[in-house]
This record gives C-alpha cells, sequence and structure tokens, in this order.
C-alpha cells in the first residue's frame, strides 16, 4: 500500500498496524542483538589479540575467519571531568596563557534551568537561545479491542 493509502485507512486500523510493526521491530531487534551477542562471543578474543598484536587498546582491527573478513571495532570514548578542566584552564590563564589554544570551550543552559529562572534573568539568555524541534511522533492506542 501507498503511505496516502495508509493515512486514508480508519483510526483503528492504524493503530493495529503501529502495533503490528512495533512488535515486529522490538522482535528484530531483539534477533539481532542476540545474533550480535553469539558473533561478539566468538570473536572478541581475536580481535582483542589483533589489537594488541597492533599495539593499540582501541580502534578498528581487520581479520580473516574462512572466507569471512571480520571489521571489529571498539571506538574510544574520553569523558573529561569538567571541575579538574576549569583548574587548569584557570591556571593556564594566571600564568598568561589563552587557555583557546588547548581546549574548547562549551557553554549550555538546561533547559529545566532556563524554564524555571525569573523573566528578567531569562529574558537576558533569550537572544543567545534558539528552539529546534525534532521529529515528532505518535503513539495510537485504542479505546476498546479491536480484532482483525
Amino acid at each position: 500500500m501507498q503511505v496516502g493509502e495508509i493515512a486514508a485507512l480508519p483510526a483503528e486500523d492504524l493503530a493495529l498496524l503501529q502495533d503490528e510493526a512495533t512488535t515486529a521491530f522490538d522482535a528484530a531487534k531483539r534477533t539481532k542483538e542476540w545474533v550480535e551477542s553469539a558473533i561478539a562471543m566468538r570473536f572478541a578474543e581475536r580481535a582483542n589479540a589483533a589489537r594488541l598484536d597492533d599495539g593499540k587498546d582501541t580502534g578498528t582491527v581487520r581479520f580473516e575467519d574462512g572466507a569471512v573478513t571480520i571489521v571489529a571495532d571498539l571506538p574510544k570514548r574520553v569523558d573529561w571531568d569538567q571541575s579538574a578542566l576549569g583548574e587548569i584552564v584557570e591556571r593556564i590563564r594566571s600564568a598568561g596563557e589563552d587557555p583557546v589554544d588547548y581546549v574548547e570551550t562549551t557553554f549550555k543552559v538546561p533547559e529545566r534551568r532556563y524554564a524555571a529562572w525569573p523573566p528578567a534573568i531569562a529574558k537576558t539568555f533569550e537572544p543567545a537561545r534558539t528552539v529546534r524541534t525534532g521529529k515528532q511522533t505518535f503513539r495510537l492506542s485504542l479505546n476498546t479491542e479491536v480484532s482483525r
């Protein structure tokens, strides 16, 4: 069916289709996770050994298993202690250097805090605030059981 034809269906049918699609998606996701767990169980040691051979803890390695090339990627995720970085930036600044040469600074305002501010303070920040929307989603639920 074309999207326009589906959109023209009664809301009850749309709710049932959405429920069926969600169920199928969830099942496919569980199956994918299950298969990926088996793949990880089978190849994790070889991938770790390949990384050690390459002298690295993270990153991408390639190896063969029969007619299959396995590409194993272990991404590096680095977190920085914001408080410690702030102290370092102040030491750099007090030493007469420009911290911009070493670090990037990002200012963020949590939306919950912004919403709780007094109007005068919020108004001061308004020129720096842009609101974008994400993708709208809909969850349909039947008020009574409908079977087809």
